[in-house]
């Protein structure tokens, strides 16, 4: 019988060497995989009330981004429901979103899907959508995840493309400016909440200084001012007391859409409901059509007014914006 020819020995300790390399290498993508997953897999696993949570992905070029849909109950076979996209903040997910700017029950009772697509904390540690990364386009390939998203929704679920609108709050405010303004013709609405207008900064350290309300937001393209009359109208929802976007960016958002439109400011008028915070609304119209709406809402900071209570980002005595969002849709769908 042969012998069997030894290993030597510096071969052996090459391959204890890449077992334990092997090994070490499987433990940390483990570990990394179930922190990327952790936003989706944590301990509260849906929002409160009836009605479908579902899960999806949008694939791009730049990546993927996870997306829930909320889908109010008993739909039926041959119903097409509008389609509200609602992008979060920093420091939030879908869900915490969905908790805390209550939009499923809204949802639930006027019959309307919402869509909430997730930034994904590979691609901004602090979960912001990055709405100012204009300058190397990565702003421009996150549009599209979103609209992908959007298109997979509609394909999949019966969405009325014809009624669409886009939402957010904070960063997920300025990109869905930035996504209503390169996709125009696909919504009827586009509601900014404490967000930066599109056009004020390009990169991380411009849009520090436009949040501050330093950065001079440039005209529309001049395709906006084509489209005048199709132009999807805005609503811009902002606390008096902000600390973290400027007022003055809100202010920045309403002008800049009516100048595109060449609408004019209405004045001023005061509201106030109940024990909730009081309001300042102004209207720009065209020809007495509405193009952009500012609400500021006098004491509210950086948080979604009228909010679920002891959520962040939230303050629940500030006007529902929920509702006020839903409303600004609902009268551009109807017309």
């Amino acid at each position: 019988m042969a012998r069997r020819a030894s290993t030597p020995s510096w071969a052996r300790s090459f391959e204890r060497q890449w077992v334990s390399l092997a090994r070490s290498s499987l433990q940390a993508g483990k570990r990394a995989a179930a922190k990327a997953l952790r936003p989706a897999t944590g301990r509260r696993q849906t929002p409160p009330g009836d009605g479908d949570w579902i899960a999806g992905i949008a694939i791009g070029a730049i990546g993927a981004r996870r997306y829930r849909l909320y889908r109010p109950p008993d739909v039926n076979f041959d119903e097409r429901l509008p389609l509200l996209v609602m992008l979060h903040g920093c420091g939030q997910d879908a869900l915490d979103f969905a908790v805390s700017t209550r939009m499923n029950r809204i949802a639930a009772r006027e019959r309307f899907l919402v869509l909430y697509p997730e930034q994904e904390r590979a691609a901004n540690s602090q979960g912001c959508w990055r709405w100012f990364d204009t300058a190397s386009g990565r702003a421009y390939g996150e549009v599209a995840l979103i609209m992908k998203a959007i298109d997979q929704v509609c394909a999949l679920y019966p969405v009325d493309r014809g009624r669409i609108a886009i939402a957010g709050l904070s960063a997920g405010a300025s990109m869905a400016a930035l996504v209503g303004s390169r996709h125009p013709e696909r919504f009827k609405a586009i509601a900014m909440h404490s967000g930066v207008p599109p056009g004020t900064a390009n990169s991380t350290l411009s849009a520090l200084s436009a949040m501050h309300g330093h950065g001079a937001t440039q005209a529309l393209p001049a395709s906006a001012a084509t489209m005048a009359l199709e132009w999807p109208p805005l609503l811009v929802i902002h606390g008096s007391r902000d600390t973290v976007v400027s007022l003055d960016n809100g202010q920045a958002a309403a002008r800049v859409w009516a100048d595109a439109a060449g609408a004019t400011a209405c004045d001023p008028r005061a509201v106030r409901r109940g024990n909730r915070y009081a309001t300042t609304v102004t209207d720009f119209k065209r020809q007495g059509k509405p193009v952009a709406t500012l609400i500021q809402v006098e004491g509210l900071g950086h948080a979604w007014s009228g909010g679920s209570p002891k959520q962040p980002y939230s303050d629940a005595l500030g006007p529902d914006a929920s509702r006020l969002v839903w409303a600004f849709a609902a009268r551009q769908f109807r017309t």
